[in-house]
């Protein structure tokens, strides 16, 4: 039994985890070796009363039972480094909530022992590329402005709806980054 109802929303308990696993999806459907991508989460209420042409090209009707919508924004610049282009971000108020979907290479707990020291950024990235237990993430975070968070990890290895991982705290420092866009 797959997690999908008919019409191929994932089910989930909340609208802010119905959004990151929509969120999810949609990174699932461009396949890997993606750039990092931000959406602004709105009320679908809300949008579809003030921005009707905008709902209608985010095929967004009468119909739509999802509370909140994902709305991608500009690409992320590549070149700088992640907190330091969310520090940059400020949303307006009609915004509830934010999200991105990243991709990392990630060691398990049992090869932090065998870091070798002495090593600069740089050399510690290749150092974990090569590292023959890497696994390839996507990982899908969200904040809303009131503080809730919530999280979705999917494997390279295990690219199926049906193995993503959901959690408010599997990647917290992204999380607080998000948040923080909130903040000021």
């Amino acid at each position: 039994m797959n997690n999908l109802p008919v019409d191929g929303t994932p089910l989930a308990a909340s609208p802010l985890t119905r959004a990151v696993l929509e969120i999810d999806e949609y990174a699932a459907g461009l396949g890997w070796d993606q750039p990092a991508r931000l959406f602004a989460l709105v009320d679908t209420a809300q949008l579809r009363e003030q921005e009707p042409s905008l709902a209608e090209q985010l095929g967004i009707d009468d119909s739509t039972t999802a509370s909140l919508t994902p709305v991608e924004q500009d690409e992320v610049p590549a070149d700088a480094p992640l907190d330091e282009f969310l520090a940059t971000i400020g949303w307006p108020d009609a915004v509830a909530g934010c999200a991105m979907t990243v991709e990392r290479l990630m060691l398990p707990p049992s090869a932090e022992d065998s870091v070798p020291e002495g090593m600069d950024e740089a050399q510690l990235a290749k150092w974990v590329a090569d590292h023959p237990d890497r696994q390839e993430v996507r990982m899908t975070v969200a904040v809303l402005r009131d503080g809730t968070r919530e999280s979705a990890l999917r494997l390279r290895e295990k690219d199926a709806t049906s193995e993503v991982l959901t959690g408010s705290a599997l990647v917290p420092g992204l999380a607080d980054a998000l948040a923080a866009t909130f903040e000021g």
